[in-house]
């Protein structure tokens, strides 16, 4: 089977701009939850969220495509450009396109709509509406490279990110690409902060996954961007290898609109079909990045996943939830976690559940709670679960 090399890799979310930052972030413990500034926050339950710093449009997006570039779209191109000259491939002429993303440019759509409709201002309707619809930042992104490959933006919820990166590597062994920039962007907009707020879903102080006293999650926004290759041709290129997606699983609840099954039959059949596809068993697995939200029934049916999986070597391997740093980011989330599980291997580090104070005894497992934890990481598994009963698992591999 074609090997998936990952050759570069970009990031913006709330510990920072850039790979270093998020590593270090991961390491250090600290989480980037605070005071919502970027919407308004009158009537909400909850009025916190961890927001991305404001990124530019990378200088060599044609000056035509910028203006179509709404926050989801430049946090994205951010990611894209740090990953793009990171994998050093030059020609971005064949290379595919995937993305994954829920909301697009919908914030720009709903400040139009208020300035427009509320306030009776008319000016700048083309431009909102230009940059509103989800594929739009895939293609900014074909256009930052010079893409005229297969190009797809995906939307299944919260496993978005995730999909996009079993895609590209589906392509990649498929023959359809060699090289595919792929991932998540994600930014914040009334729909989803008023729509969480409506569920009660939302934890009013910073989301405390796997911890007794959680009451919600934290949403937050940012990218992370892949270039996945086939090894070979990246081999001959002489391109840098940085890890290696060994494979990927899916599967559908086929249960509920928001709740999570809670016998977990589909998070297993995902973690399951992932280690299939890496042609491994789960005793390989040295570490977990959780779904992990926050809410008391995604991580009690997560929990009863991993140890159905792992049996009683569950106790043994860490699992932790980076939206404890980084929030939820929904569409991105998937992306930003399987980079988060990335970086702990490259650095030899298990990533914390970093606000994790009073451990649930129906969650236990290892969760590095607070602080990062040395750790020799060879193979590490992310777990993806989206509203509707989206699953998907990712396994990453170390470079050999």
């Amino acid at each position: 089977m074609t090997r998936i090399a990952i050759t570069g890799i970009g990031s913006v979310n709330a510990l920072g701009v850039g790979v270093e930052a998020f590593a270090e972030g991961l390491r250090s413990g600290r989480h980037g939850i605070g005071a919502l500034t970027c919407l308004p926050d009158e009537g909400y339950r909850s009025t916190i969220a961890a927001e991305a710093p404001e990124v530019a449009v990378p200088a060599s997006l044609p000056a035509a495509a910028a203006r179509r570039a709404s926050r989801t779209a430049r946090l994205g191109l951010a990611a894209a450009d740090e990953a793009w000259r990171m994998a050093g491939l030059g020609d971005g002429a064949a290379v595919g396109i995937v993305l994954g993303t829920t909301t697009g440019g919908m914030a720009g759509a709903e400040e139009h709509y208020r300035t427009a409709h509320v306030r009776g201002a008319r000016r700048g309707t083309l431009a909102a509406w230009l940059e509103t619809p989800v594929s739009v930042s895939t293609d900014l992104l074909a256009a930052l490279i010079g893409s005229r490959g297969p190009r797809l933006t995906v939307s299944t919820a919260c496993s978005s990110g995730a999909n996009a990166l079993g895609l590209a590597a589906d392509w990649i062994r498929a023959g359809r690409a060699t090289a595919v920039l792929c991932g998540g962007a994600e930014s914040l907009c009334r729909m989803t902060f008023s729509g969480f707020n409506a569920l009660q879903a939302l934890d009013r102080e910073a989301c405390r996954p796997f911890d007794r006293r959680r009451a919600g999650l934290s949403l937050g926004e940012g990218a992370a961007l892949f270039v996945l290759e086939d090894w070979a041709a990246a081999e001959r290129r002489g391109a840098r290898m940085l890890g290696e997606l060994l494979g990927y699983g899916v599967s559908a609840d086929a249960h509920h609109l928001t709740q999570p099954r809670p016998d977990a039959a589909g998070a297993i059949l995902a973690i399951q079909r992932a280690l299939a596809d890496a042609r491994l068993a789960p005793e390989a697995i040295d570490y977990v990045n959780a779904h992990g939200t926050g809410t008391p029934l995604n991580d009690l049916a997560e929990t009863r996943a991993i140890r159905t999986v792992f049996g009683a070597r569950a106790d043994h391997v860490p699992v932790s939830s980076t939206k404890s740093q980084v929030g939820h980011c929904l569409g991105a989330a998937g992306a930003i976690e399987a980079l988060a599980a990335l970086l702990g291997m490259r650095g030899g580090f298990a990533p914390p559940t970093a606000t994790l104070v009073e451990p649930d005894p129906d969650c236990a497992l290892d969760h590095v709670p607070g602080v990062s934890r040395p750790a020799v990481l060879r193979v590490v598994l992310s777990n993806s679960y989206g509203f509707g009963g989206n699953n998907t698992s990712l396994v990453l591999g170390a470079v050999q």
